[in-house]
């Protein structure tokens, strides 16, 4: 049986870096895009509604930057994994809602134009999807780097941030008391 190709720790730190390049990126267009546009509160209004008008392509190219940083970051950690409890769900999961974060980015490109009536149910199905694998794969990622000799003392760190992560992610979803743009 052949060993499985792992990428140096130096391609691994590349990745990582790309993500968090796509995370800084994405966070500094949706903040821009909110300070931009004076024609939506951002306390109401909710970051899709962003992705239409002025600064509108910005944000959905940034949303699909951060998908694919998402996907890479995690086949790399998954790539590069001493667990021997390492599976392939947590990589799975977090490309699963790498789609469903591009989905909703591109769907609410020229969907609303063309299909109306399906558009919301299309972001409806592909944000629930980003969340719910994206939530799920953290809690696994986490787990399996408790047994992996590299990252053993982080994964109590992590393990209780996927946590919180989780369980902030489904108050928003859930939770529909607060302004939905500040709750995001």
């Amino acid at each position: 049986m052949s060993r499985p190709v792992r990428p140096s720790p130096r391609w691994q730190g590349a990745f990582a870096q790309v993500a968090i390049l796509a995370l800084l990126l994405f966070v500094a267009t949706a903040v821009w895009t909110q300070v931009a546009r004076d024609d939506l509160d951002w306390v109401r209004a909710t970051l899709s509604l962003y992705l239409h008008g002025p600064w509108g392509l910005a944000l959905r190219s940034a949303y699909c930057m951060l998908a694919i940083a998402i996907m890479l970051l995690a086949m790399s950690l998954h790539a590069g994994s001493g667990s021997p409890r390492r599976s392939a769900a947590a990589p799975m999961l977090f490309c699963v809602a790498g789609v469903g974060l591009m989905g909703v980015a591109i769907g609410d490109s020229w969907l609303p134009a063309h299909a109306p009536l399906l558009a919301p149910l299309v972001h409806g199905i592909a944000a629930n999807t980003a969340f719910l694998c994206a939530s799920v794969a953290m809690l696994l990622q986490s787990w399996y780097l408790r047994a992996d000799p590299r990252w053993s003392r982080w994964a109590g760190a992590a393990w209780g941030w996927a946590w919180l992560s989780f369980v902030l992610l489904w108050l928003h979803v859930l939770w529909r008391g607060p302004p939905r743009g500040a709750g995001q």
